[in-house]
């Protein structure tokens, strides 16, 4: 009789330390994977708000300067072409977040050169509604890193929970996928060349 208690008790016990461990890990799992989905709405917020002051801006230069159409057109392209690729926020894969990035990344291109030209244009800087969207776009730009740098944070934070022991079962047995990062542009780990 004894024999059969202590065996009851060492079974329940397994039990309750497989649920913990089982539980516990899968909870786990799902608080990280809905801060990094959080993370990734902070980004797309950003870049949203970039978005929604590019026509602002292209407006703003149109109606105070001759301006140069091709750049104008080049980031309203760049915006539109960024507009298209969304991210479902489940299923971020490295290749639809590089894919992601590109396309922000030509709008950012694109912003750039707008900036650069517009210097050209004295007419422009007294115009304070450009000043003031120059100023907003350039805090979005820190808003965007910002939102970035938390993103993979957070990803980073839950790809090493899904990756230590035992959440690493309970990651694949339920299909917890790796978080992809952001990365830098491509070649924007060489310094330029500045030659005077």
């Amino acid at each position: 009789m004894k024999k059969s208690y202590i065996i009851i008790a060492v079974v329940v016990f397994l039990v309750i330390v497989l649920y913990r461990i089982f539980a516990g890990g899968y909870n786990s799992l799902v608080k990280s994977r809905e801060t990094v989905k959080g993370a990734w709405s902070n980004v797309e917020a950003q870049y949203q708000r970039r978005s929604d002051l590019i026509p602002n801006l292209v407006s703003t230069v149109k109606g105070a300067a001759d301006f140069e159409k091709s750049t104008l057109e080049a980031v309203m392209n760049a915006r539109a072409q960024a507009t298209k690729i969304t991210i479902d926020p489940n299923n971020i894969t490295p290749e639809k977040l590089q894919e992601f990035q590109q396309a922000q990344s030509q709008v950012s291109g694109a912003l750039g050169r707008l900036l650069a030209v517009a210097e050209n244009y004295p007419q422009l800087k007294a115009v304070g509604n450009f000043s003031e969207l120059q100023a907003q776009l350039e805090g979005t730009e820190n808003r965007i890193n910002e939102s970035r740098r938390q993103y993979n944070e957070a990803a980073k934070e839950y790809n090493v929970s899904r990756s230590t022991f035992p959440r690493v079962m309970v990651a694949s047995m339920f299909g917890f996928k790796e978080s992809p990062y952001f990365e830098s542009d491509k070649g924007t780990e060489k310094a330029p060349d500045v030659k005077f």
